[in-house]
């Protein structure tokens, strides 16, 4: 189906160009806010964060999910008033559960800072914040209807909007700052994120009102009472497993400073290592993963139209595309990362502490990509639960982790920690994938090849801009240096042929039109 796969290519493409754009607005936020507040006021946020992480949890009550599912069904069978009544009961599950969660962050506030998170200094942030929590579960609701109905320029246009708002006030506020503290600081971060939430909900709601309109039409039968309990069927086993994770990977992060400080280091050294660590150098490995995280949304829906139709062939088609896609990509970014972590450390965060924890995490990129593509697999496939437990199981493990590593290793500690459980989690998630849709992994084709194309990209170019001195120290010189050894990389996956069968016919049928696409083998790899 050239057309489907265009139309899919064309929707994740929408959104990687998006989410890469917030990405790069954000970390070249994050730097500002670094270079004007200091690495502890990027520690104190972080800290705040996982608080607010476990608040969102509670609120979305899993909404998101549920909706892409239940419309997705809806409207694989035809049924436009199935679909629409599903976003009504949705909506109103999200009013409920956000209130609630709203409600719970603002009076816990003040134990939670003062004596969870041990730093009065947040106990204000997080009464901010808490009146954030309602808007985003209905933007969670409305972002999983968008989601079902393919109006993926919808949703990057409401994140790209989003960003930019959340940045303009926050830059206002952090100008105003007559003391640029670590309060402060995280105050104006709270109250641009508050307004941008809050124009994300007024807009949202009111392109959804427009969009609606096309759900009109059909009759409303006796499936109407039954459409609430179906979405909470889904949802709150989620929900239940979500927050179980959240409050763990809270209790995690919240661990990992007062770890530090038990290793020998004060409070203030303590927050400044985790914020270089978890606030600046993750950022920064994390931000290409924008791309398969934008495909890996849209897998939702194709994955659970698939199961819904009981198409098997195509969902083990789907499932080797998209692990070997993800590889290739996952393997080149970490083999940059790797070889230009000093320069990349020192021209974004001009912090060689940051450099040297660009290169030590980078290795971990292919397991952390991943996973989110085959997390998205499981849950179309409704093996949504698993998928949660394991998480569960992964953030318990970094818990214990950092109770026995962190006071006798310090920050190597959560380094080790982090390994631990992010092969864990993928390779857990991994075999239940292979398990469900049959699919069969190439390790030499998916693994090992990209590994030698990457070792290869990496020295040619270093190699051929060396004969022009061109060095790798400033932000054009570098970027030359990256685009060069992306292109090299890629030439190679294609001259040596890692580029195969599955993965041409899949490139070939997203790029081209329908007229221009031309005869290609039905016989699937992996089976």
């Amino acid at each position: 189906m050239p057309s489907k796969t265009r139309r899919f290519f064309l929707n994740g493409l929408t959104l990687t160009l998006s989410a890469l754009l917030m990405r790069g607005i954000s970390m070249i936020f994050g730097v500002y806010v670094s270079n004007l507040a200091g690495s502890e006021a990027v520690g104190l946020y972080s800290l705040l964060g996982s608080v607010y992480a476990f608040s969102i949890t509670l609120a979305t009550a899993g909404i998101n999910l549920s909706t892409t599912r239940l419309v997705s069904d809806a409207l694989g069978l035809g049924d436009k008033a199935r679909a629409r009544i599903t976003v009504k009961r949705a909506l109103r599950i999200c009013l409920i559960s956000g209130a609630f969660a709203s409600i719970l962050l603002f009076f816990m506030a003040a134990p939670l800072g003062e004596h969870f998170l041990g730093d009065a200094r947040s106990v204000r942030p997080l009464r901010i914040l808490s009146f954030t929590l309602t808007p985003i579960a209905v933007c969670a609701c409305l972002s999983g209807y968008f989601n079902a109905v393919r109006r993926v320029k919808v949703n990057a246009a409401f994140q790209v909007a989003s960003q930019l708002i959340k940045i303009l006030f926050t830059v206002y506020l952090l100008s105003r700052l007559l003391n640029k503290d670590a309060e402060q600081a995280c105050i104006a971060l709270v109250l641009g994120g508050a307004g941008s939430e809050l124009v994300s909900l007024i807009l949202s709601y009111a392109l959804y009102l427009f969009d609606r309109k096309k759900l009109d039409g059909g009759k409303t039968g006796s499936f109407d009472d039954g459409i609430a309990k179906k979405l909470l069927q889904i949802s709150l086993p989620v929900t239940a497993s979500a927050c179980i994770r959240s409050a763990l990977s809270m209790l995690q992060h919240v661990l990992i400073p007062k770890g530090l400080k038990a290793s020998g280091k004060s409070w203030s050294a303590s927050l400044s290592s985790y914020g270089a660590l978890h606030g600046m150098a993750m950022p920064l490995i994390l931000f290409p993963s924008a791309i398969v995280a934008s495909f890996a949304g849209l897998l939702i829906p194709e994955v659970s139209e698939c199961c819904v139709r009981n198409d098997t062939l195509r969902l083990r088609r789907v499932a080797f595309r998209t692990l070997s896609l993800s590889l290739f990509f996952s393997i080149g970014v970490s083999g940059i990362m790797i070889f230009y972590s000093s320069p990349l450390g020192l021209s974004v965060y001009n912090s060689g502490e940051t450099a040297e924890y660009i290169k030590i995490m980078a290795p971990l990129i292919p397991v952390m990509y991943i996973d989110s593509a085959v997390d998205a697999i499981l849950k179309g496939s409704g093996h949504q639960v698993y998928s949660m437990n394991v998480n569960i199981a992964d953030t318990l493990t970094a818990c214990v982790l950092a109770i026995t590593l962190i006071p006798k290793m310090g920050i190597m500690g959560y380094v080790i920690s982090i390994y631990a459980t992010e092969i864990l989690n993928t390779a857990l998630s991994l075999v239940k994938m292979i398990s469900v849709t049959g699919m069969r992994p190439r390790i030499f084709h998916q693994v090992i090849m990209p590994i030698v194309c990457i070792i290869g990209a990496t020295n040619a170019s270093w190699l051929i801009l060396k004969l022009f001195d061109v060095s790798m120290s400033g932000g054009i010189s570098l970027g030359l240096h990256i685009c060069l050894t992306l292109a090299v990389y890629v030439a190679l996956l294609f001259i040596t042929k890692t580029v195969g069968h599955e993965e041409g016919e899949f490139l070939t049928a997203a790029l081209l039109s329908e007229k221009k696409y031309s005869k290609i083998t039905n016989n699937p790899a992996g089976n």
